[in-house]
């Protein structure tokens, strides 16, 4: 048990779309992770998909919805089976809790992450 500084989590790496895990919570992975464009559309069919903006401002697509901007400071929380795609136009920091082992890619194409432990 002891303090985790985010800042300098997301100082050690400057790659995009490639969480980093800095904790655990139950049987939750807590991670770092910098995007910039857009990710593939795709849906979680047995999770929710938790995002905390940092730094920055992303924007999150919703199949059939209005995409819907969250800036830093804010909170957004995607319903499992709701098809998504974040995005963001310049670099954003986001702090993402999910079930250990879920792939980030849901049922997109795009091959999942690493997400090694920082």
């Amino acid at each position: 048990m002891k303090p985790i500084n985010i800042a300098e989590k997301l100082g050690r790496f400057s790659t995009h779309w490639d969480p980093h895990v800095v904790c655990d919570y139950n049987d939750n992975d807590v991670m770092v992770v910098k995007f910039k464009g857009e990710f593939p559309f795709h849906k979680h069919d047995d999770t929710d998909d938790f995002f905390y903006v940092l730094e920055g401002e992303m924007i999150m697509d919703l199949e059939g919805q209005h995409s819907q901007v969250v800036k830093a400071g804010e909170l957004f929380v995607v319903p499992k089976g709701v098809v998504h795609r974040p995005r963001a136009d310049q670099e954003v920091k986001v702090l993402l809790i999910e079930p250990k082992g879920e792939p980030n890619s849901g049922d997109a194409d795009r091959p999942a992450a690493l997400k090694p432990r920082i």
